[in-house]
């Protein structure tokens, strides 16, 4: 009779833990628990930009969202105008082709991003600002004054053929360059669309003024480079109640199965057995530089580390000061213009010996690194 006992109390502690998650996932399964990323369009959150998309779809009459790559954009004359705010994924080197074969065709690409460095050979550089994240004058194309959040300490290189659309005392905030029948728009601060900012100061008007003279007949919400690749996910393919009760079916098997006493699993091996050989070294010094803002030696690191990679590959001489290698580097395939390299070069040697550097300046350099590290190794 005692193992009768002891099952029937198992059971019965089962049917109490089933009937306890019912009511949580009753409870906090609902849609007000969504988490969006920043800057998507259905986003009702303070870093969302839904209510820029409404205001948009209530002014123009067509405004879509846009969940696909650039090969599914049109490549003919339709007068559109792709939005892409803030993107989280870099499109490969065919994805930018097809950008800017949508482009030349007579569309525009509406580009608002902190860091749009490397998309359609965009380039920044860093700026002496101190007041970030307060309300300044900015100026327009048409040299009007307007009120502006200012929350990048980057501003814009402009090239040959560019037009500066928005500029303040440090540089271009927004700038237009053509391609083919179309153009390029750009501007450096996202922050201006987020809900939370939209009505601060003369956000609106800014990028009205710029809508305004693009006059597209359709608006693309780009959701691609946020990671949306697909309209369609679990989530919202089936019924909310259809997921809840598979949720509590797999529950209920891993009760049963724990009932039955089935183990399976991985084979996990003693950490004292791997420890020495992990790199919880590499991730601990990692941790140490970002606690300590220790960006200037980071910086110094990464670029000991480059020129190492110079020595052997190509045999340049790795106590040569910066400027001295200039010329080796210009004799070399490097997928970097010539006078890029050459500005490059000399401003890196001029970060390299400020003894301060702020947290933007540090990922600013850190990527430009990076880029000329990696065709070091491919070239």
């Amino acid at each position: 009779m005692q193992p009768q006992s002891s099952h029937k109390r198992i059971w019965i502690w089962m049917t109490v833990l089933l009937i306890i998650f019912i009511i949580l996932s009753y409870l906090f399964y609902t849609p007000n628990q969504k988490e969006y990323p920043n800057f998507v369009s259905q986003s009702p959150s303070p870093t969302g930009v839904k209510a820029f998309y409404t205001y948009l779809d209530q002014e123009f009459d067509s405004v879509k969202r846009f969940h696909y790559s650039s090969e599914q954009l049109p490549m003919t004359d339709h007068n559109q105008l792709l939005i892409i705010i803030e993107p989280f994924i870099m499109p490969d080197s065919k994805e930018m082709q097809e950008y800017q074969a949508y482009m030349e065709a007579g569309n525009t690409i509406l580009l608002i991003s902190e860091t749009p460095d490397d998309f359609f050979g965009l380039t920044t550089e860093p700026t002496s600002v101190n007041n970030l994240d307060e309300v300044e004058t900015v100026v327009d194309q048409n040299g009007r004054e307007l009120q502006a959040l200012l929350t990048s300490p980057l501003r814009l290189i402009t090239k040959e053929g560019d037009q500066i659309l928005l500029h303040d005392e440090e540089g271009p905030l927004g700038l237009k360059h053509s391609y083919g029948n179309g153009q390029l728009y750009v501007v450096n601060s996202p922050k201006w669309l987020a809900n939370k900012e939209i009505l601060t100061a003369d956000h609106i008007p800014i990028i009205t003024s710029l809508l305004n003279d693009i006059a597209p007949s359709e608006i693309l919400f780009d959701e691609y480079l946020h990671g949306s690749q697909s309209p369609l996910t679990t989530v919202n393919t089936y019924p909310k109640w259809f997921i809840l009760f598979m949720i509590q079916a797999a529950f209920l098997t891993l009760l049963w199965l724990w009932n039955t006493g089935k183990r399976f699993g991985p084979i996990f091996i003693p950490r004292e057995e791997s420890v020495r050989f992990s790199d919880e070294r590499l991730k601990a010094l990692s941790s140490w530089y970002l606690k300590g803002k220790l960006y200037h030696d980071s910086l110094h690191t990464q670029a000991e580390y480059v020129r190492t990679l110079m020595k052997e590959r190509w045999g340049i001489s790795s106590t040569k000061d910066w400027p001295d290698i200039l010329d080796d580097l210009l004799r070399r395939d490097i997928n970097i213009p010539d006078t890029d390299l050459a500005t490059f070069i000399k401003k890196l040697t001029n970060a390299l010996t400020k003894k301060d550097m702020s947290k933007q300046e540090y990922v600013y350099w850190s990527k430009n690194i990076d880029r000329l590290r990696k065709e070091v190794e491919e070239g």
